[in-house]
């Protein structure tokens, strides 16, 4: 059920972001910001229509809840890929943006990206609640600014010219904030939408968000170049501390393991109806790419 509603999720998503986006023209910013935000795996906007379908929330108005955390996300990617920060040649398998374009382009598509996003959930068409709209907003902008994912990437490259590596609370700080206030945003927009409690969900994706990153460490050592779409054993080449570093590959995938089991307990409020996003929580975790 998880991966057939996940393919679902990501052709809904694609074809409403190149609907979107067609208006807006053919420059090459424009040609760059479609490039960066096609493909992947979607799980961001999964989280947002599966916690909409959770609440009763009309698809039609989730699916600008799904595109703006798709776009903003792809805009992180963007400016993470350029030299400046982790210098990436390769991303889902394909040339990066400032390779296929140039920095200038990556940059300003990166910005685009971030700024079609916000529109995205500040649009009529994705609440009828002005209210809701504001708030759907509000807690974006903290989730991808300086309190959660550019939080997080400053204390990434901070870390990388500190004196001593960092302790596994601090890369649980650091990660909690680069990727996983995105996932949390993503996963707590249907109760937000429906005007409900998002506590318990909220608990599943700060789970999650620290299990997907743990997968991430194990694939950059034990993961294949051509499945996962970019290097692997950069953070081992750059003597960078991750929790396989610090608690070994056998460790690591233990507190993996652990942290699915508590996303699932925290979805008990839910019974078997949320079922398809513990699948999500095994899946991080059992993922090649």
């Amino acid at each position: 059920m998880f991966q057939t509603r996940l393919k679902e999720t990501a052709a809904q998503v694609q074809a409403h972001l190149d609907a979107t986006m067609m208006p807006l023209g053919h420059l090459p910013v424009i040609e760059a910001m479609r490039y960066a935000s096609a493909g992947g795996k979607r799980l961001r906007a999964f989280l947002v229509m599966e916690s909409a379908r959770l609440h009763g929330v009309d698809p039609q108005h989730a699916i600008w809840a799904a595109a703006a955390i798709e776009a903003i996300h792809a805009y992180s990617l963007v400016h993470d890929d350029l030299p400046c920060m982790d210098d990436d040649d390769l991303r889902r398998g394909l040339p990066t943006v400032h390779k296929k374009w140039d920095d200038c382009t990556a940059v300003l598509a990166g910005d685009a990206l971030q700024t079609f996003g916000f529109e995205c959930v500040s649009r009529a068409e994705c609440h009828t609640d002005p209210l809701v709209r504001a708030e759907l907003t509000v807690t974006l902008a903290r989730a991808a600014g300086a309190q959660g994912m550019v939080l997080g990437q400053a204390l990434d490259i901070a870390a990388e010219t500190a004196e001593t590596p960092l302790s596994l609370d601090e890369i649980t700080r650091l990660q909690a904030g680069k990727t996983g206030a995105l996932i949390a945003w993503s996963a707590t927009a249907g109760p937000l939408m429906a005007q409900q409690d998002t506590a318990p969900l909220m608990q599943y994706a700060a789970a999650l968000g620290l299990a997907f990153q743990i997968a991430d460490d194990i694939l950059d050592v034990e993961g294949d170049a051509d499945k996962v779409g970019k290097a692997v054993g950069k953070d081992a080449s750059a003597g960078k501390a991750t929790f396989v570093s610090l608690l070994g590959l056998k460790g690591a995938k233990s507190r993996a393991e652990d942290l699915v089991q508590k996303a699932c307990d925290a979805l008990y409020v839910y019974g078997d109806d949320a079922e398809t996003l513990r699948e999500a929580a095994r899946f991080v975790i059992s993922r090649d790419s």
